[in-house]
């Protein structure tokens, strides 16, 4: 069995060819996708800020081979956001991820002495 590792993978992205009608759903549901949305979920979770409408971003937890490494992770990730974002019907260009390994990841505790 191989290892496995489990990534958080941010990928972000730019509005891209909306149609008014997406458009007018984006800024109509914006409330609901501002700082407060901003988990990772193996489906995604998508935010972004409706003045202006530009840019956007979706958090993912991907779970795949440890050999298969960072990249993959990015790759799968954008895979699913392409996915959904085709699904809802938003136009969007420019994707690129930035990937944290969990596993590999180093944690800073503080000392007794600088608590």
């Amino acid at each position: 069995m191989t290892e496995r590792h489990t990534y958080r993978v941010i990928v972000r992205g730019t509005w891209d060819g909306l149609t008014e009608e997406a458009r007018a759903r984006l800024v109509a549901e914006a409330a609901g996708h501002g700082l407060d949305s901003m988990r990772f979920t193996e489906e995604g979770t998508l935010s972004y800020e409706p003045r202006p409408l530009k840019h956007f971003s979706m958090r993912f937890v991907v779970v795949s081979d440890a050999a298969d490494g960072e990249e993959m992770a990015g790759a799968l990730a954008e895979d699913r956001a392409e996915t959904a974002l085709r699904e809802l019907g938003y136009g969007f260009a420019g994707l690129r991820s930035t990937v944290t390994d969990l596993d590999t990841m180093k944690i800073n505790r503080k000392s007794a002495s600088r608590r």
